[in-house]
């Protein structure tokens, strides 16, 4: 649905984007992720039409009346009210759809409670769910959001999430974020920027495997410091942090000395265990191992 081949885009002597080349499959979600500066805006905006490269080229599988763009700070009119916001939007998009979406849209962004209020009193994390609500009324095929729940509470992130993962399969989504787990649990495919290049671009299962190193979780019923001297004396490991006072964090040099050795060790002390558990890696280890 969105391809871009090799685009750049300065800022006078700044490159913002450099040989950005990106492929977005339709009904995915796609998270857009990397340090402030790197890109990510400049990038939406591009794919929105707000700002054009100064070389590569931009291929939409969408008109750009079936585009729906999120800007991280939305603002409307003052006196307007919730329900008006979103009602203007959805003549301006999709005349089509029924007037009675406007309130369920609405109610699914978090403002049941604000549909007849004026937005001239609304928090920023008001006025970003009735963006999105505004955003999505019209039904896009493909829908850009810049840092879409970074103003929002708990709360407002889950409903924002559960939206996004509705839309999988119906509309094509792809979101910069710098709450990495949302990113984690919400998206299909990620892309890393840094300093306007692209570190990597692929599924999560393609960025994670590989770098699960060999770390234990283990939970002792108490724990005796011959435990840790024991843990810490064996050849195979090269580290173990203590993280609660009965809470272990292992790190093997490899995975068969740990299965071969780990319970062994425990067992001979005595130690009264609880659980053990294999660590994996997550984005944000791999985001601050490629950006850092």
């Amino acid at each position: 649905m969105i391809s871009t081949k090799s685009i750049t885009k300065a800022y006078g002597s700044r490159r913002a984007l450099d040989d950005v080349s990106i492929f977005v499959p339709e009904g995915s979600v796609y998270g857009l992720v990397g340090p402030n500066g790197a890109g990510k805006t400049t990038l939406l905006g591009i794919l929105a039409g707000l700002r054009h490269p100064d070389s590569g080229a931009v291929d939409i599988g969408a008109p750009r009346s079936r585009i729906a763009v999120l800007p991280d700070t939305p603002q409307f009119e003052p006196w307007l009210t919730a329900r008006e916001v979103v009602d203007l939007a959805r003549n301006l998009a999709a005349p089509d759809v029924p007037v009675d979406r406007v309130g369920e849209v609405l109610v699914e962004a978090g403002l049941e409670d604000s549909i007849d209020v004026r937005v001239g009193g609304f928090s920023r994390g008001m006025l970003q769910r009735l963006g999105l609500a505004a955003t999505v009324i019209g039904e896009p095929q493909v829908l850009l959001l810049d840092e879409p729940s970074a103003a929002l509470d708990p709360g407002g992130r889950r409903e924002v999430l559960d939206l996004v993962t509705r839309l999988r399969g119906r509309s094509t989504v792809m979101f910069s974020s710098h709450i990495l787990g949302d990113v984690q649990e919400v998206c299909d495919t990620v892309g890393i920027l840094r300093e306007g290049r692209l570190l990597f671009q692929g599924s999560l299962d393609e960025l994670l495997v590989g770098r699960v190193g060999a770390v234990y979780r283990i939970r002792l019923r108490g724990t005796d410091e011959a435990v840790v001297q024991s843990l810490r004396d064996s050849p195979w490991v090269q580290l173990v942090e203590q993280v609660a006072a009965s809470d272990l964090r292992v790190t093997a040099d490899g995975r068969e000395g740990a299965e071969r050795n780990l319970v062994k060790v425990l067992a001979d002390n005595d130690a009264a265990v609880i659980s053990i558990s294999p660590e994996g890696a997550n984005l944000e280890d791999v985001f601050l191992e490629l950006t850092s």
